[in-house]
């Protein structure tokens, strides 16, 4: 990381957030899915970032994981990082209402969950389709962003991936 970068706003937010949720920004079912978490997250501890953004590019990298991997969500809490259904397990597990009872399919074994969760990620554009750019969050969400964007602002082209 160089020193821009580490002075940057969003970087900074970064490293003060408790838990980053990383997700592909153009997909309508992780849109969905963030706006899901944001709605029941009583404690305000989930920040997010779509992975097409710099920052999640940065935070990717500083935990040795693909930044090319758009296929799955991204929970990051400390130095800990969680993928896949892993990583939906354990943000269900700090939602608010009976949601942290889905945490209990974490006694499936992982490889099972994953390749479930795979199916259904390589499956999730033809079902419920996919954006042209990321979406700008609504406001109230907008400031849980790492880097919000900008009104009127096209940040992450389908292209792009």
């Amino acid at each position: 990381m160089n020193a821009r970068e580490e002075r940057s706003p969003a970087t900074e937010r970064a490293e003060h957030a408790e838990a980053i949720v990383l997700f592909d920004g153009v997909c309508n079912v992780c849109d969905a899915s963030v706006r899901f978490v944001f709605g029941h997250d009583r404690d305000g501890v989930f920040r997010f970032a779509p992975l097409q953004s710099p920052i999640a590019k940065s935070l990717l990298h500083r935990h040795h994981l693909p930044s090319d991997d758009l296929d799955t969500v991204v929970l990051i809490e400390g130095d800990h990082v969680s993928t896949r259904s892993t990583a939906a397990l354990r943000i269900v597990r700090r939602l608010g209402g009976a949601w942290p009872l889905l945490y209990g399919l974490i006694v499936v074994p992982r490889p099972l969950r994953d390749a479930a969760y795979r199916w259904f990620a390589n499956n999730r554009y033809r079902w419920f389709g996919r954006r042209e750019s990321c979406a700008i969050p609504a406001p109230g969400l907008r400031e849980r962003f790492l880097d919000p964007p900008k009104k009127g602002t096209d940040l992450f082209s389908a292209a792009d991936r």
